[in-house]
């Protein structure tokens, strides 16, 4: 079911500040995944396929495939903070659903319940082979909002 508001966009200056702090991850870069969408409580990450992000069978890692999912629920929650303040993940539990072979994979973190010190986030990533999206892996994951 889509939802109206997951195309929308943040400010920009949310959408600088975003991206000013995933471009200082060095695993993210290390990884080769890209933001493609910052909306308000919403952010889709992508990791286009390459060997040194796939396990021996040639399907994504699950390192890789949560290491993008928990970045995107996190600049998620991120874009509904405060400017002087941080994020920094307190758990998070995801579910491999199905080997993610594809093009790519997005991870798609969507703020559930916003707080005021605690909030949590529903990640999906989903595999996309030739613009056919499949989901992978589900999960869940409360963040904390750091002065």
């Amino acid at each position: 079911m889509e939802d109206a508001t997951q195309h929308e966009q943040a400010s920009p200056e949310i959408q600088a500040r975003i991206r000013k702090s995933f471009d200082s991850q060095g695993l993210m870069a290390h990884l080769g995944a890209r933001l493609t969408h910052i909306g308000p409580g919403r952010v889709h990450i992508e990791l286009p396929a390459r060997p040194e992000v796939t396990q021996q069978h040639g399907y994504f890692h699950a390192g890789a495939t949560s290491a993008v999912a928990d970045s995107a629920g996190g600049y998620a929650a991120f874009t509904l903070f405060p400017e002087d303040t941080s994020v920094l993940s307190v758990e998070y539990k995801i579910n491999l659903l199905a080997p993610a072979v594809g093009d790519r994979i997005e991870a798609i973190g969507t703020v559930l319940r916003p707080g005021r010190t605690l909030t949590v986030c529903r990640l999906e990533v989903l595999a996309v082979q030739e613009e056919r999206r499949k989901l992978v892996a589900s999960g869940q994951q409360t963040l904390i909002r750091v002065d």
